[in-house]
């Protein structure tokens, strides 16, 4: 360890972020015009034996409309022309302006990064609905009988006898399994899932096809209606995901490409497989599957998406369960912001219809169902929420506002519907609920309390209202009338979480002295501190001047954290609040507070088990521990040291446990820990630090720079280094080669990034540890090169000027 001499290198951080800051650089726009016609340059260049050979390369230019499907008249089905047509090169037509501005509206109308997409949903509804009944399924076996066919099969006979084998959709076995658990249900899901895409990657499009049609019967059972959703969720996925994956390519298709482009040979082979389609005797998985090729009547005709979604919507109206149909609306919405976003007609006709079958849940068929499973109205109720929620964010997305006060005159006009209610005020546009929140109230207030409870339409309410400002006028009614009603929930759950959101409106609007009113009568606030992130509610609470009344109400907050998060079943959520709470109280100058918070979660990480269930599935909790430890030790910056506990404390109470912690098997987390800390050690010799804390003294202002503080630091570096360095010794010996190049790159890069590298040993260390990692050739090039470069870029800076020797030492290596 006397080999290993670290000094840290002194930063400049302010000169560091000017030097990483862009250029900016003039664009000449002369050659370009939004009208100008696109033409298409074919280059095409033979591959010869010696590299840099250009002699046999030709390019020619053509004005002649390429065939984007001539590739295409081999017959194959409507799955593998998405692919095909992506592959082709934009056509070279002159776009005229008419065309270019419906295309730029198109554009306008795509769906961007604030819209919540479908996949952000699957976890919560996975989670949320779950089931202890047991469930059946039913598992299409196959038979091989549609082999792939042999590059010398003729195309007519590979076409006529996919289709012949479509006429007999329940060929081959089935197999129904019963009794079956939760877990063991979406095991068979995956497993069905697996068979497709075997079944896609040897050819067997036909069987492929056969077992999303089966997966997508299984949406028509509603027999443990609770897991319903979940089912949706699992079924669905497997159905479009898989279909989209394994029939799109990943570019989009050519902005020009177009229906008139398509021969008649594969538009003939397109409409027969739509034919087949078509014949599927049951409704359910017929839509389903025509849903998911939706895109395929692309190659038909101009208006065969919007056609299609018409009638698709227009077939929903024949699902005689209104659970069944919700849901089959949402996953026919959600193809269609997917395929074609600008066609809004299929979107309002879905919510209009929707609307239209609200009648059918209070009907005799449904009713009789609930008292045969024994469930309750409002839990039955819960069910729809998804979907409808899903519904209604699409048709309100960058909807004008005229169609949201329509779509809310329309609700108000059914009376009574608590459920649509709060689906409205979850998908509509935050600030339009909240100007129009006292009519919201007076909506809630005319829903009976039966069907839907309205301390949960109260706290849909106050999420859209901690989004967007109501009325300076209204806000005190608002929240007198929103306290009436969290008042008087009597299930402690509901009452956190329907109070911590009106807290926090309360926090938005008004003074320390009305949460101090809401504290007298309820423990609400300290909760909702305790289990909501505490950041931003606290910085609410403490704009203004930092008063004594307001210094004691956060001490009494911290203090009913610290007795609430052990209370708590996740192990990462007690982390995390933990680690919130000392941030939250470290903001706030409660040093003492912030101290007990740090070393609580310190003390908590033995526990930390080596899985953790998510959705149902046993995955490794490294990950989550690297990522908790990473998010402390940028915390521990800011800390300062207790005067009792001596240098560093925290710093070495955190390593300490990590090294006693038991890592998994041939796991290299507990080395990448000591390389993490290596920058928060350097970054804490510093003169002044990275990032400071309003009126809190850190360690920087305590010690001063103090040679007796930067030894510690150096000595406890010394430390970490010597340990990753023996690591990286038994990891030669054990032929974990791969693992030792990546551990020993990452110390490299640390080291000269903090590292001050004037000095011989440490310089020496670095360019060893460069070597190291490039020894067996497992080191990406790229980055290899990238880096080579940067050390050559910084050695031109004159405190920087010694790297010059060092990179003349450092060579790239390849695996032979």
């Amino acid at each position: 360890m006397a080999s290993v001499q670290w000094h840290s290198r002194a930063r400049k951080y302010e000169g560091e972020l000017q030097m990483c800051r862009l250029e900016v650089s003039a664009v000449d726009f002369s050659d370009y015009h939004p009208l100008k016609a696109i033409t298409v340059t074919d280059s095409k260049a033979r591959r010869s034996g010696r590299k840099g050979s250009t002699s046999s390369s030709s390019s020619s230019s053509s004005s002649v409309a390429l065939d984007p499907l001539s590739s295409m008249l081999d017959g194959t089905d409507p799955l593998s022309l998405f692919a095909a047509a992506s592959e082709t090169p934009t056509l070279p037509h002159s776009i005229s302006a008419g065309e270019l501005g419906r295309k730029r509206r198109e554009k306008e109308e795509e769906v961007g990064s604030d819209f919540e997409p479908w996949s952000s949903k699957r976890g919560e509804i996975l989670s949320r609905f779950t089931t202890t009944e047991k469930l059946s399924i039913n598992l299409f076996m196959g038979s091989d009988k549609s082999k792939a066919s042999s590059p010398s099969s003729a195309v007519s006979e590979k076409v006529r006898t996919r289709l012949e084998e479509l006429d007999d959709l329940e060929e081959g076995s089935q197999r129904e399994l019963l009794n079956l658990s939760q877990q063991d249900y979406v095991n068979r899901i995956e497993e069905l899932n697996q068979s497709l895409k075997e079944a896609w990657g040897s050819d067997q499009k036909v069987k492929a096809l056969k077992i999303v049609i089966q997966c997508s019967k299984l949406l028509s059972d509603t027999s443990v209606i609770q897991f319903y959703p979940s089912k949706f969720v699992l079924i669905s996925s497997l159905v479009y995901d898989r279909i989209w994956s394994i029939c799109a390519d990943p570019h989009p298709l050519p902005e020009s490409f177009s229906a008139d482009d398509v021969n008649d040979t594969a538009k003939e082979t397109c409409l027969n497989w739509f034919f087949k389609i078509a014949s599927i005797r049951e409704l359910v998985p017929r839509l389903y599957v025509e849903a998911a090729l939706l895109k395929c009547n692309r190659f038909l005709t101009k208006s065969g998406i919007q056609e299609t979604l018409q009638r698709l919507t227009a077939m929903i109206r024949g699902i005689g369960d209104p659970l069944v149909a919700v849901y089959a609306r949402a996953y026919l919405c959600r193809v269609g912001m997917e395929v074609a976003p600008h066609l809004k007609d299929s979107l309002n006709k879905n919510f209009f219809d929707l609307l239209a079958s609200f009648r059918q849940i209070h009907g005799e068929s449904v009713q009789n169902q609930l008292v045969q499973q024994r469930v309750e109205i409002p839990i039955y109720l819960t069910l729809y929420s998804p979907a409808i929620h899903w519904i209604l964010q699409c048709v309100a997305y960058r909807a004008p506002e005229v169609l949201l006060t329509e779509m809310m005159d329309r609700c108000k006009k059914l009376g009574n519907n608590a459920l649509l209610l709060n689906s409205v005020m979850w998908a509509f546009r935050a600030e339009f609920v909240a100007m129009r929140a006292t009519d919201f109230i007076g909506m809630i207030k005319d829903c009976d309390e039966a069907g839907f409870p309205k301390h949960l339409l109260f706290a849909s309410l106050g999420r859209s209202l901690s989004c967007a400002d109501p009325p300076e006028s209204e806000r005190l009614s608002i929240l007198n009338e929103a306290w009436k009603v969290v008042t008087k929930v009597r299930s402690p759950r509901d009452y956190i979480n329907c109070a911590e959101i009106w807290v926090e409106f309360t926090c938005r609007h008004f003074t320390v002295s009305y949460l101090l009113c809401l504290a007298e009568t309820s423990v609400c606030v300290f909760v909702f501190l305790t289990v909501n992130q505490l950041a931003m509610e606290t910085r609410c609470v403490m704009k203004g001047n930092h008063s004594r009344k307001t210094a004691s109400f956060v001490r009494a907050c911290a203090a009913y954290s610290f007795i609430t998060i052990p209370s708590l079943t996740s192990i990462f959520s007690r982390l995390n609040l933990y680690l919130l709470s000392g941030q939250v109280a470290l903001a706030n100058q409660c040093l003492s507070q912030a101290d007990a918070f740090l070393k609580a979660a310190v003390s908590l990480l033995p526990e930390v088990p080596r899985t953790i269930s998510i959705e149902g599935k046993q995955r490794s909790s490294e990950p989550f521990l690297l990522d908790f430890i990473n998010n402390f030790l940028s915390t521990l910056l800011v800390v300062p040291d207790h005067p009792e506990q001596g240098v560093l404390y925290l710093v070495r109470g955190l390593l300490n446990m990590v090294q006693d912690y038991t890592w998994e098997d041939n796991s290299d987390a507990k080395i990448r820990v000591y390389i993490s800390a290596l920058p928060l050690l350097a970054a804490m010799s510093q003169e002044s630090y990275l990032y400071t804390i309003p009126k809190v003294d850190s360690n920087e202002t305590l010690y001063g720079g103090d040679p007796k503080f930067i030894a510690e630091i150096n000595k406890l570096c010394e430390t970490l280094i010597a340990q990753v360095l023996d690591h990286l010794k038994g990891l030669g010996r054990d032929e974990g080669v791969r693992r030792q190049g990546s551990l020993a790159f990452s110390l490299f890069g640390c080291l000269l990034a903090h590292g001050d590298l004037r000095n011989n040993k440490l310089n020496q260390l670095a360019v060893n540890l460069w070597n190291l990692s490039h020894k067996h050739g497992f080191c990406d090039t790229r980055t290899s090169v990238r880096t080579l470069e940067y050390i050559k870029h910084q050695a031109q800076l004159a405190d920087l000027s010694h790297l010059s020797d060092m990179t003349a030492r450092l060579s790239l290596q390849s695996r032979a």
